[in-house]
């Protein structure tokens, strides 16, 4: 029998891709999305159900859940894939702000999370792919809200592993980097309300992309091909880097100390 996998986020980028190599490879797929009535390609390809599903409305979770298992019998894979970035200066954020970063990105991921579990325990059998990012490992400047949500993110889903792992159930997370896009394209920024911040922003945004512009970048399908790899490896590996822009930052931060690692991003971004 085909396995069966359910997506968050799958109207655009890592999703999409996500729907297409699993139903490329014979899976039963479960696309879903805040708004799947303008959904125009997954919705003609064999085996893909599309539904509505929005991480900040619990009732749009749980029938999600329940219309893939009623269609397909069962979940075998949940993509944590919502989420978004909202990136600037934290004092001039305001709670709004705060919350709804922490709505999508943390609280509607474990929200899916919960609903798939009893089914998975049920059968014996599961794996939950969380989507973080290199910014779950490391800390960039003006990047509090949204690295700060991906570090729960990563704790979240190491102590799940344990948790659930009698039960045959495995929780992997993907760490892509840049993934061949401009830094800015998809965040949000937070309107700076204090001035004396703004020639740290300058330098930040002005060297982030010089940083690492010689290093290969993946592409939203290699961030995918790896969502399937971490899917069907029956390895016990928890983290899955992608991108050597997101190596480089994560070896940076864990082959120095911690004095030298601050120094390092320090000099790199904000200092003069």
């Amino acid at each position: 029998m085909s396995k069966t996998i359910i997506i968050t986020g799958a109207s655009s980028g890592f999703g999409r891709e996500t729907a297409k190599i699993f139903q490329g490879q014979g899976w039963n797929v479960v696309a879903t999305m805040r708004s799947p009535e303008n959904e125009q390609e997954l919705g003609e390809l064999e085996n893909v159900v599309v539904t509505r599903l929005d991480v900040q409305d619990a009732d749009s979770i749980q029938n999600a859940v329940k219309e893939a298992i009623q269609h397909f019998g069962s979940i075998d894979v949940l993509v944590n894939n919502a989420g978004y970035g909202l990136m600037g200066v934290f004092e001039s954020s305001t709670p709004e702000q705060v919350r709804k970063q922490y709505a999508v990105n943390v609280f509607g991921l474990m929200d899916a999370t919960r609903a798939v579990l009893p089914q998975m325990r049920q059968q014996g059998s599961g794996t939950i792919i969380n989507i973080s990012s290199f910014g779950g490992q490391v800390g960039l400047p003006f990047g509090s809200l949204y690295n700060s949500s991906k570090f729960a993110v990563e704790g979240f889903s190491e102590s799940l592993s344990h948790e659930v792992s009698t039960f045959g159930i495995s929780v992997k997370v993907i760490e892509p980097g840049g993934v061949a896009t401009n830094f800015r394209n998809g965040l949000q920024m937070i309107k700076n309300e204090v001035p004396g911040y703004n020639p740290i922003m300058g330098n930040f945004f002005g060297r982030y992309q010089s940083t690492t512009a010689h290093l290969p970048k993946a592409t939203p399908a290699d961030v995918a091909q790896t969502i399937y790899e971490a899917a069907t490896d029956d390895k016990a590996q928890l983290r899955y880097i992608i991108g050597e822009d997101a190596r480089f930052y994560i070896d940076t931060k864990y082959e120095n100390s911690d004095p030298d690692f601050i120094k390092i991003m320090r000099d790199r971004f904000i200092n003069q």
